[in-house]
């Protein structure tokens, strides 16, 4: 798949999550299959004024190429300074525009979501990404606000007359948040009428939805969010099932368990073993869904505070799960 001038070696994209894709998440991802990841959404604002905090965020892991720096805010010259400081900071090979977030603190400011709700406004937000930088610009949104206001279709003509490269489409309305059910049908009919690549999003969890999602909607690309989270073998399991019709096992659960070991080495290096240890209490937990018996072993999990308490925990697990 081409987006600009900038090729994908596959047909998987890892979703920005804000809190959940840092560089150690995306990296454990791009070795199981991603070809494309993208980071956590940060504030062009921010950039603009100097915030310590947020460059840091667009850190990207050594060899992660192809990637996308995410940015959202409503001013057309401030997305485009920070578009600017994003990929200087970054070194990304695309920007990606967020005005698909339906958190309140961002819509409720004119940011993500809401841009859905002013398509002017929205258009004069591309043009001037797409001015500003020297790689191509993708725009991820929505369905529409709200059933009553369904407007994905005319907003992908606009993103693709203003300028972008690509377009991500989330098949739910901002007022459904990630609740009910994903509306393929919508990216189908965005797919009909751009000729820009479409990449689809939503109800993707496991490796069968990913055929299923392409077929139904002939998108170029599938955007995998929630259902990576402590299965970043999504990727590689879905691309085996496009590529050859079998879809292969997940691995076994002490491998899995080993790499989610991995990931909080890797995120500990990269932003301290506070923050790290902190931030595992969710992602390991997330490695152990589907499997059972390890109910008891949450609650201990979430009390982490030190890599080298994480270690025996994890054998531990292994044992329980007779491994």
């Amino acid at each position: 798949m081409q987006i600009g001038n900038v090729t994908l070696a596959g047909r998987m994209v890892l979703a920005p999550m804000a809190g959940v894709t840092d560089r150690a998440f995306r990296q454990i991802c791009r070795e199981h299959g991603a070809a494309l990841t993208v980071t956590e959404m940060v504030s062009a604002k921010a950039l603009t004024y100097g915030d310590k905090k947020t460059p840091g965020l667009l850190a990207l892991a050594q060899d992660e190429h192809p990637a996308a720096a995410q940015i959202f805010g409503h001013e057309p010259e401030t997305m485009a300074e920070g578009a600017k400081i994003a990929r200087a900071v970054s070194g990304c090979d695309i920007i990606d525009i967020n005005m698909g977030c339906p958190a309140p603190k961002i819509a409720n400011n004119g940011d993500g979501s809401a841009l859905m709700r002013d398509p002017t406004l929205a258009a004069r937000v591309i043009e001037a990404v797409a001015r500003a930088v020297d790689v191509p610009v993708t725009v991820k949104f929505r369905k529409g606000w709200d059933e009553k206001s369904v407007n994905c279709v005319a907003f992908a003509c606009m993103a693709e007359q203003a300028g972008a490269a690509a377009i991500a489409v989330h098949g739910r309305t901002r007022a459904q948040q990630y609740s009910g059910t994903a509306d393929w049908d919508a990216i189908r009919a965005v797919k009909q009428v751009v000729s820009i690549p479409v990449i689809a999003n939503g109800d993707v969890a496991v490796p069968e939805d990913a055929v299923r999602i392409l077929e139904h909607t002939g998108a170029d690309a599938v955007m995998v969010g929630r259902g990576a989270l402590g299965d970043p073998w999504i990727f590689e399991r879905a691309n085996a099932l496009l590529e050859t019709g079998v879809c292969p096992p997940l691995p076994p659960f002490a491998e899995r368990i080993d790499t989610a070991v991995r990931q909080i080495e890797l995120a500990a290096a990269q932003k301290g073993e506070r923050v790290a240890m902190l931030e595992a209490r969710r992602h390991v937990n997330w490695y152990l869904k589907g499997q059972s018996g390890l109910k008891a072993f949450k609650m201990r999990i979430c009390a982490l505070e030190r890599l080298e308490q994480l270690y025996p925990l994890a054998e531990e697990i292994k044992r329980a799960a007779g491994c």
